[in-house]
This record gives structure tokens, C-alpha cells and sequence, in this order.
């Protein structure tokens, strides 16, 4: 068994390693009110966006040769994955599940003979992918989680519709964790172009007849290209709500544990002290008797 004074040292250890992680889940729940507020707040535009370039390309009928970012490939020959990680860890599961839906989409496209690069974002995918698939890698960006603005966004968009329409790219596919609820976050797969018209019926769109001023599809030719940018920062911001969510759950775990540990290590050293005061008194009571019967 160990002595008291090691079992009160670990003891001392687990606590302060309690506090750390108490704090932790105070900042990650702090940050995820944030940022989960304007996820909420942005999800809805985003909503409405998708749904006005679906109302606008049926009441246009579009034709997919005038809008290249509508146009379906006919044949699907290379895909560019964007996947989306954190750059810290102490989040659980959350990085672990994303590269593993990652690696099994990229064994998937294999398999079917087709070619895949990547570009991924956050450091924690990034050193995974730079280690174990360097020959995928077309693009990474590290240290931008929590910093992400609308700039930022629009560069990263403009050059995955540049991939898609030099060619380059048949197909499009976003990655990311999408927030069910702080204890369940789901990596999700999205194609992100061709853009798919949704959102919206041909029935819901024959209940109101809108007066479009300029025409339908000059308005949708204007707005078909902001929607990669309105879609990718919507998947950031929920990606990152995801990331706070799941390391806010972790370190609550770590915090439970670490009570249940002191609570299992001070047992140990009650039940040592109380072994080394009976073993004390025995002592005393055999020496005592020694020297009566001496």
C-alpha cells in the first residue's frame, strides 16, 4: 500500500487538475453561447438564401448551360473535399470522428475509381492529413478557427468555384460536425456544387406569384455565386459551435472524474491512516505489556 504522504500528493494532483478542467468547461460554455447565438442567427439567412434560388430557378426554369454553377457533370470523375476540424483538442471525440468520416468518404471515391484531393481546415486535421494523405492535400488553412469573417470566407469560396469551374473539380463536397445538440454533434457530408436548387416546391411556388424587377434569372445569376459563400460560412459557424459544444461536454467528464477519483484516493488514505494508527497502538499496547510482564 502506498504511504499517506504519496496518497495526499495525488490527491493534491487530481484537484488541481479538477480546477483546470472546471474552468475549461466554464470558457467552452461561454463560447458557445456566442457563438452558437450567431450560428442561430446567421442559419436562418442562410435558409432563406437557399430557398429563394430554389423559388427563383423553377419560376426561371433555369437552363444548367447558363448557370455553370448549377451544371451537373455527367460523369463525376474528381472530387475536392473540404473538411472542416478544430485547431485544439481537449474536445473528446469530435476531431477523431471527423477524420474517420473523412478517411472512410476518401476510400469511398477510391474505390469507385475516382479521384480526391482535399482541402482541410484546422490544425488538428491538418497534421493528420499532412502525415498519413500528403498526396491529397491541395490546400490547408491552420489557426483560423475562431477568427473566421466574412472576408476570410469569401477568398476560401471563390477559389473552390474556381476549382469547380476551371474543371478541376467535378464535384464539390463539404465535411463538417453538424450541431444536433451540445451532447450530439454528427459529422455530415454536403455537396456543395453544383449547387442543388431546394427549399422550396413547385406547388409552394404556384400559392404566390411574385413580380420580379430585374428578371428571375438575372437575379439569380447574381446571386448564385454569393451562395457558396453564405452556405460555407454558415457550415464554419456550426462547425465551430460543435467544437465548443463537444470540449465543454469533455471537460465536464473530466471534472466528474476527477471527483469521483479524490473521492476513491481519499478512502485509500483514510483506510491507510487508519491501519497506521492501529498498527501505532498495537505497538505501544505490546510494548506496554512487555514491561509489566518484565
Amino acid at each position: 500500500m502506498p504511504g499517506l504522504r504519496d496518497i495526499k500528493r495525488k490527491i493534491e494532483a487530481v484537484k488541481k487538475t479538477q480546477q483546470i478542467t472546471r474552468a475549461m468547461n466554464m470558457v467552452a460554455a461561454a463560447k458557445l453561447r456566442a457563438v452558437q447565438a450567431r450560428m442561430e442567427g446567421f442559419r436562418v439567412y442562410a435558409d432563406k438564401y437557399k430557398e429563394l434560388i430554389g423559388r427563383l430557378s423553377l419560376v426561371s426554369g433555369v437552363n444548367e448551360e447558363s448557370f455553370p454553377l448549377l451544371e451537373k457533370r455527367e460523369e463525376i470523375k474528381r472530387v475536392h473535399l473540404v473538411v472542416l476540424t478544430a485547431d485544439r483538442g481537449l474536445c473528446g471525440a469530435f476531431n477523431a470522428n471527423l477524420v474517420n468520416q473523412t478517411e472512410k468518404y476518401i476510400n469511398q471515391i477510391q474505390s469507385e475509381g475516382k479521384e480526391i484531393f482535399l482541402t482541410v481546415v484546422g490544425r488538428r486535421g491538418v497534421s493528420y492529413f499532412r502525415r498519413y494523405y500528403p498526396q491529397l492535400l491541395k490546400k490547408t488553412y491552420e489557426d483560423v478557427v475562431g477568427k473566421i469573417d466574412y472576408a476570410f470566407v469569401h477568398r476560401m469560396a471563390q477559389e473552390l468555384t474556381n476549382s469547380f469551374l476551371s474543371g478541376e473539380a467535378d464535384e464539390v463536397v463539404l465535411l463538417y460536425a453538424h450541431f444536433v445538440s451540445v451532447l450530439r454533434q454528427v459529422p455530415t457530408i454536403e455537396i456543395m456544387l453544383p449547387i442543388e436548387p431546394q427549399g422550396v416546391s413547385e406547388e409552394e411556388v404556384g400559392q404566390v406569384d411574385y413580380i420580379y424587377e430585374p428578371k428571375a434569372d438575372e437575379i439569380l445569376r447574381g446571386i448564385l455565386p454569393k451562395s457558396i459563400d453564405v452556405q460555407l460560412y454558415s457550415r464554419l459557424l456550426e462547425n465551430e459551435v460543435s467544437e465548443h459544444a463537444a470540449r465543454m461536454t469533455a471537460m465536464d467528464n473530466a471534472t466528474n472524474n476527477c471527483k469521483e477519483m479524490i473521492t476513491q484516493l481519499t478512502l485509500v488514505y483514510n483506510k491507510a491512516r487508519q491501519a497506521s494508527i492501529t498498527k501505532e497502538l498495537m505497538d505501544i499496547v505490546g510494548g506496554a505489556e512487555a514491561l509489566r510482564q518484565g
